[in-house]
């Protein structure tokens, strides 16, 4: 059984690109018999942006939920938070004192913000080396990871090998795996859907305002009377992730028609959304009234997490020669 770990920023409420281009694909994943699966929410990496207890605490509940209302199963496998195992933090100390100083500061989270540098904490600076805690801490065989952390997952390989070369084989070397196919959800104004560009969709807003983002998607200015271009619509490609073939094929046929505004069209879409994830909606509705369940999953799964935690620290406790 391979054990595959996926860890999520509590930076806000999955969004629609966040849902279908990593979650379903990554519960899918969890599914397979042949797969163990670790998912953490990475509250410890959300405090080198995130100043606020209270939106801190509603972002790792947020997130949570929407994991739990698409159906991740956590009796197969475990779900936790990040900080419920401060084992990770220890691990990271020691990982930090076998990684040299220019392969974190060639790291792409520090060196987007390099020229700022007093925006720069130490724990910005030492992320990879705690997403490598992450990793290495729980034995993970494989990692999924876009094409932005590659960068990261190497650096924790890299880590790895030097402990294991100088103690020996301490720790499990983890592969990656990307999806070169991965799916690019676009946002309202076009570009791929981002909380950094504040374009993306929540499917689990209240009704009306859930409407009101879908109304905001980017169109030109063409009248109702026009025919419009379906190969050209941020609407349509949005439409086509989420509808069936006959629905996808009558907005299509609608646009060459004529007579069919973008109102139209984004009503659809809307209207889809709410028909397709309806059961998730109404489930996250319910999961956050009582934050007190999600409480519950969370540190049964944190106290399966901490005995391979725990194991795994042992070892290399007895290997750089502190007590056990």
């Amino acid at each position: 059984m391979a054990r595959v770990l996926t860890g999520v920023q509590s930076t806000g409420v999955p969004h629609l690109g966040n849902i279908l281009g990593a979650m379903l694909p990554a519960i899918q994943m969890s599914n397979q018999p042949e797969n163990e699966a670790f998912l953490f929410i990475a509250d410890l990496h959300s405090l080198t942006t995130v100043r606020s207890a209270e939106v801190l605490r509603n972002n790792t509940y947020g997130t949570a939920a929407a994991w739990l209302a698409f159906g991740f199963d956590t009796a197969k496998n475990t779900f936790y938070r990040q900080s419920d195992v401060p084992e990770v933090t220890e691990l990271a100390w020691y990982l930090n004192c076998f990684t040299p100083f220019p392969m974190l500061a060639n790291a792409h989270s520090f060196k987007d913000k390099a020229s700022r540098l007093s925006d720069v904490n130490a724990g910005l600076f030492t992320y990879p080396v705690l997403m490598a805690a992450d990793i290495i801490l729980y034995d993970a065989d494989v990692v999924p990871v876009g094409k932005d952390q590659k960068q990261h997952l190497e650096m924790t390989r890299d880590i790895a090998n030097a402990v294991n070369h100088k103690y020996g084989e301490v720790f499990v070397i983890p592969e990656s795996q990307i999806d070169e196919n991965v799916m690019i959800v676009p946002g309202v104004d076009g570009q791929k859907m981002s909380k950094s560009y504040n374009n993306f969709i929540d499917i689990f807003l209240p009704e009306k305002q859930l409407r009101k983002q879908v109304m905001k998607i980017v169109s030109d200015g063409k009248s109702l009377e026009d025919v419009k271009d379906p190969e050209d619509s941020v609407i349509v490609d949005l439409y086509a992730l989420l509808a069936d073939d006959k629905q996808l094929a009558q907005m299509k046929a609608s646009y060459l028609a004529g007579n069919y505004g973008y109102g139209h069209a984004k009503q659809a879409l809307f209207e889809v959304i709410m028909d397709r994830f309806s059961k998730e909606r109404a489930e996250h509705v319910r999961l956050m009234a009582d934050v007190n369940v999600m409480d519950d999953v969370l540190l049964e799964g944190a106290n399966k997490a901490k005995l391979v935690a725990q194991n795994t620290l042992s070892r290399v406790r007895e290997k750089f020669g502190y007590h056990s």
